[in-house]
């Protein structure tokens, strides 16, 4: 299967530009051993590790003021699209970052975990400052009998890092689904965040649930 995966897509990166870099990746959570022994088996090579956390509701919140000059207000319909650019512009320098399309925004905003009230953003008078894009999945929890919200999307734009926003933002985040009846907070991370976004998770109290690695050769 795997080679016939790969053939096809050789194929495809034909019709792609030449001086465009081409690579075979896959991801793989650390229960899946032997995919991995294959992955490896087969000339693959890990690339980057992340995590996915879980923090329970169980646990006191840190106190964590907004910076001097910002503040969360509710999202209004209108203000979505401004929200997803300013997140945009925020995940550029992360690792595997492409600007979404339409299509993936249309996709996007009619999962059913798409809920712009979850979102706890922060505003510096008519700029988006960052964000906690939340969501929750019932039918994720139904299905495996718990109490689950998301704390994911975690993002500041530039000039408003280094005060200390995110932190802020994350706890306003918890205890909205804290009122909300929810048990536990996950997340995910990309352990190679180059803003300690790991650092600030784990003195959050997040802990790793799973293991997440990529792994890349090249297409030839």
């Amino acid at each position: 299967m795997i080679h016939h995966a790969e053939q096809r897509l050789r194929e495809i990166a034909r019709g792609h530009p030449a001086e465009i870099p081409k690579y075979l990746q896959r991801g793989v959570v650390d229960s899946e051993v032997g995919l991995e022994v294959l992955l490896r088996n087969e000339g693959y090579a890990p690339l980057r590790y992340g995590f996915s956390m879980v923090r329970p509701t169980s646990q006191p919140l840190p106190e964590a003021p907004l910076p001097e000059g910002v503040e969360v207000r509710p999202v209004r319909d209108e203000d979505v699209l401004k929200i997803v650019e300013a997140s945009d512009e925020a995940f550029r320098d992360h690792w595997g970052h492409r600007p979404p399309t339409e299509d993936d925004l249309r996709q996007w905003m009619g999962d059913r975990a798409f809920d712009p009230s979850l979102w706890v953003v922060a505003w510096d008078g008519d700029q988006v400052a960052g964000g906690v894009l939340g969501y929750l999945d019932q039918a994720e929890n139904d299905a495996h009998g718990r109490k689950r919200g998301y704390t994911e999307c975690i993002w500041v734009r530039r000039p408003w890092r280094r005060r200390g926003l995110a932190r802020s933002l994350l706890v306003q985040s918890i205890a909205m689904f804290v009122a909300m009846g929810m048990e536990e907070m996950g997340l995910s991370v990309d352990t190679q965040n180059p803003h300690g976004a790991l650092r600030l998770y784990e003195s959050m109290g997040y802990q790793v649930e799973r293991r997440h690695t990529t792994y890349r050769k090249p297409l030839v």
